[in-house]
């Protein structure tokens, strides 16, 4: 079996398509209208229009993309809401970097004394480490 077999069919969903229109100032962020659309490219009515902001947090190693969705039934009423939106949007960006952070530092395993021996391992002045804290 070729490799490219085994890739999974990347397929558009037809009865959730939407048009998009893009909406920015140039300086803080973007606005996009998602418009529903049925798959002949008609306007869907049954579904309600969707608001997304856009915007980027600046980190020390660089921008870091957001996008967060606005409940809004007009863009006067989106770009309203953005400023409150993109906050909770870096609150919730936040506290996911927090929590990679914690799953990254929770993933440390510290060999206990005999294994660093054995794996010829010694602190400084010949000392095999075996300090009690073992992390999973």
């Amino acid at each position: 079996m070729k490799p490219e077999d085994k890739l999974p069919e990347i397929k558009l969903d037809p009865a959730n398509l939407y048009r998009e229109e893009i909406f920015t100032d140039r300086k803080v962020g973007t606005l996009r209208r998602m418009l529903p659309v049925k798959a002949d490219g008609s306007s869907d009515d049954k579904r309600k229009v969707l608001y997304i902001g856009e915007a980027q947090l600046l980190t020390p190693v660089g921008a870091l993309p957001l996008a967060f969705e606005i409940e809004a039934t007009s863009l006067v009423e989106a770009l309203e809401k953005f400023p409150a939106a993109a906050k909770a949007g870096v609150e919730r960006a936040v506290k996911e970097l927090q929590q990679m952070r914690r799953e990254a530092a929770s993933s440390l395993i510290i060999p206990d004394a005999g294994a660093a021996a054995a794996a010829g391992l010694t602190a400084p002045g010949g000392i095999p480490p075996g300090g009690k804290i073992k992390l999973p």
